[in-house]
């Protein structure tokens, strides 16, 4: 039973002392990266101030579409998108081409800064990890 106690005191330590090197992520800084990003990469269609071309690009600011989930978000930018889409109750049907050149991070900071900008509010990081467990290998 003392041995039992022991290892189990010892597994419990170990835990501890590794979440000490865990560090949270890091959304202010992904925020600040993305916005770059987007200015690179997005900006052309979806315009500064992210409320889109009438009629012809859909906005990112205060967007319904956003609300979905993560994934279906990094699949959307890592894929592109064709056809008829509806945001905020309008239908566009642009084709926005696939972003799969740019890295696990950069896709994680351009969502976190669309999704963090212009009256979006998502405080929950979509992280880099995420980006790689839908990325094809």
């Amino acid at each position: 039973m003392k041995r039992v106690l022991l290892l189990s005191g010892i597994v419990l330590m170990f835990l501890f002392g590794a979440s000490a090197f865990v560090q949270a992520y890091d959304l202010p800084k992904s925020i600040e990266r993305g916005k770059e990003l987007y200015t690179t990469h997005c900006m052309n269609c979806h315009m500064e101030d992210g409320k889109g071309m009438e009629n012809v690009y859909p906005p990112v600011a205060k967007s319904d579409f956003l609300k979905r989930p993560a994934k279906d978000l990094i699949d959307n930018i890592m894929n592109g998108q064709s056809g008829e889409t509806k945001v905020n109750g309008i239908n566009y049907n642009a084709i926005m081409p696939a972003m799969n050149y740019l890295t696990d991070e950069q896709i994680a900071d351009l969502i976190n800064y669309v999704n963090n900008s212009w009256g979006n509010k998502n405080k929950i990081a979509v992280t880099p990890g995420q980006v790689k467990k839908i990325r094809p290998n």
